[in-house]
Protein backbone atom coordinates (compact mmCIF):
# COMPACT_ATOMS: atom_id res chain seq x y z
CA UNK A 1 0.00 0.00 0.00
CA UNK A 2 1.40 3.14 -1.09
CA UNK A 3 1.31 6.09 1.29
CA UNK A 4 -0.22 9.24 0.91
CA UNK A 5 2.16 11.16 3.24
CA UNK A 6 5.86 10.51 4.51
CA UNK A 7 9.01 12.16 5.83
CA UNK A 8 12.34 10.72 6.91
CA UNK A 9 14.77 12.07 9.35
CA UNK A 10 18.00 10.96 9.72
CA UNK A 11 19.75 11.90 13.49
CA UNK A 12 22.84 10.83 15.17
CA UNK A 13 22.33 8.21 17.96
CA UNK A 14 23.07 11.23 21.06
CA UNK A 15 20.52 11.47 23.72
CA UNK A 16 19.60 14.70 23.17
CA UNK A 17 18.27 14.14 20.16
CA UNK A 18 15.50 11.29 21.07
CA UNK A 19 13.30 14.62 22.52
CA UNK A 20 13.25 16.03 18.81
CA UNK A 21 12.26 12.58 17.22
CA UNK A 22 9.19 12.48 19.48
CA UNK A 23 8.18 16.42 18.90
CA UNK A 24 8.85 15.61 14.94
CA UNK A 25 6.67 12.37 14.66
CA UNK A 26 3.90 14.14 16.73
CA UNK A 27 4.11 17.54 14.36
CA UNK A 28 4.08 15.02 11.24
CA UNK A 29 1.28 13.18 12.45
CA UNK A 30 -0.50 16.37 13.91
CA UNK A 31 -2.03 17.02 10.15
CA UNK A 32 -4.78 14.00 10.58
CA UNK A 33 -5.96 16.28 14.34
CA UNK A 34 -5.50 13.07 16.59
CA UNK A 35 -6.78 12.81 19.71
CA UNK A 36 -4.34 13.98 22.54
CA UNK A 37 -4.21 10.96 23.80
CA UNK A 38 -3.20 9.62 20.34
CA UNK A 39 -0.75 11.98 20.30
CA UNK A 40 0.85 11.49 23.45
CA UNK A 41 0.65 7.27 22.73
CA UNK A 42 2.71 7.87 19.11
CA UNK A 43 5.28 10.43 21.11
CA UNK A 44 6.18 7.96 23.86
CA UNK A 45 6.43 4.94 21.21
CA UNK A 46 8.56 6.96 19.15
CA UNK A 47 10.62 7.82 21.98
CA UNK A 48 11.16 4.03 23.28
CA UNK A 49 12.22 3.25 19.84
CA UNK A 50 14.88 5.92 19.46
CA UNK A 51 16.01 5.33 23.24
CA UNK A 52 16.47 1.75 22.11
CA UNK A 53 18.37 2.50 19.47
CA UNK A 54 20.80 5.12 21.23
CA UNK A 55 21.11 2.79 24.36
CA UNK A 56 21.37 -0.84 23.28
CA UNK A 57 21.99 -0.37 19.65
CA UNK A 58 24.77 2.21 19.72
CA UNK A 59 26.03 1.44 23.57
CA UNK A 60 28.80 4.01 23.76
CA UNK A 61 28.85 4.72 19.94
CA UNK A 62 27.50 6.89 17.49
CA UNK A 63 25.73 5.74 14.40
CA UNK A 64 22.71 7.12 12.15
CA UNK A 65 19.14 7.23 13.42
CA UNK A 66 16.45 6.52 10.85
CA UNK A 67 12.58 7.51 11.10
CA UNK A 68 10.37 7.81 8.51
CA UNK A 69 6.71 8.33 9.51
CA UNK A 70 3.84 7.45 7.12
CA UNK A 71 0.20 8.00 6.61
CA UNK A 72 -1.71 5.85 4.61
CA UNK A 73 -5.71 5.42 3.36
CA UNK A 74 -7.90 5.44 6.33
CA UNK A 75 -5.98 7.31 8.90
CA UNK A 76 -3.34 4.74 9.55
CA UNK A 77 -0.20 5.76 10.55
CA UNK A 78 3.14 3.85 10.44
CA UNK A 79 6.52 4.54 12.04
CA UNK A 80 10.02 3.06 11.31
CA UNK A 81 13.22 2.97 13.43
CA UNK A 82 16.07 1.73 12.04
CA UNK A 83 19.60 1.45 13.41
CA UNK A 84 23.11 0.08 12.01
CA UNK A 85 24.14 -0.96 15.12
CA UNK A 86 24.99 -4.31 17.27
CA UNK A 87 21.29 -6.09 16.95
CA UNK A 88 19.93 -8.34 18.74
CA UNK A 89 21.03 -11.64 19.02
CA UNK A 90 17.63 -13.05 20.56
CA UNK A 91 14.56 -10.93 19.57
CA UNK A 92 11.71 -12.97 20.98
CA UNK A 93 14.47 -12.65 24.67
CA UNK A 94 14.30 -9.03 24.10
CA UNK A 95 11.04 -8.50 24.00
CA UNK A 96 10.14 -9.58 27.13
CA UNK A 97 8.77 -7.68 29.77
CA UNK A 98 11.82 -6.69 32.29
CA UNK A 99 14.81 -8.06 30.15
CA UNK A 100 17.58 -5.80 29.49
CA UNK A 101 21.05 -6.08 28.45
CA UNK A 102 21.90 -2.74 30.35
CA UNK A 103 24.49 -3.97 32.57
CA UNK A 104 24.19 -1.39 34.80
CA UNK A 105 20.69 -1.48 36.41
CA UNK A 106 19.50 1.90 34.95
CA UNK A 107 17.03 0.42 32.36
CA UNK A 108 13.85 -1.48 33.30
CA UNK A 109 13.50 -3.23 29.85
CA UNK A 110 10.08 -2.23 29.39
CA UNK A 111 10.58 -0.52 26.22
CA UNK A 112 9.12 -2.82 23.81
CA UNK A 113 6.30 -3.77 26.04
CA UNK A 114 5.60 0.38 25.99
CA UNK A 115 5.95 0.45 22.26
CA UNK A 116 3.26 -2.74 22.44
CA UNK A 117 1.11 -1.11 24.73
CA UNK A 118 0.50 2.39 22.47
CA UNK A 119 0.78 0.45 19.36
CA UNK A 120 -1.79 -2.13 17.50
CA UNK A 121 1.47 -3.64 15.71
CA UNK A 122 5.26 -3.59 16.67
CA UNK A 123 7.46 -5.70 14.30
CA UNK A 124 11.04 -6.25 15.00
CA UNK A 125 13.99 -7.72 12.61
CA UNK A 126 17.53 -7.66 13.66
CA UNK A 127 20.88 -9.08 12.87
CA UNK A 128 23.92 -9.14 14.91
CA UNK A 129 26.46 -6.64 13.88
CA UNK A 130 24.15 -5.64 11.42
CA UNK A 131 21.60 -3.05 13.05
CA UNK A 132 17.84 -3.13 14.07
CA UNK A 133 14.26 -2.29 12.50
CA UNK A 134 11.28 -1.44 14.54
CA UNK A 135 8.02 -0.80 12.45
CA UNK A 136 4.98 0.05 14.63
CA UNK A 137 1.34 0.74 13.11
CA UNK A 138 -1.74 2.38 14.65
CA UNK A 139 -5.00 3.07 13.16
CA UNK A 140 -6.05 6.28 14.20
CA UNK A 141 -9.52 7.67 15.17
CA UNK A 142 -11.43 10.42 13.45
CA UNK A 143 -11.60 12.11 10.06
CA UNK A 144 -10.19 11.08 6.98
CA UNK A 145 -6.77 12.68 5.81
CA UNK A 146 -7.30 15.88 3.29
CA UNK A 147 -4.52 17.81 1.64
Amino acid sequence: MKPQNETTIILQSRSCNESYARAAAAAFFAQLDPTVEELCDIRTAVSEAVTNAIVHGYQEGLGPVRITARIYEGRRIAITVKDQGCGIPDIQKAMEPLFTTSPDGERSGLGFSVMQSFMDSVKVRSAPGKGTTVRMERQLQGKEFHE
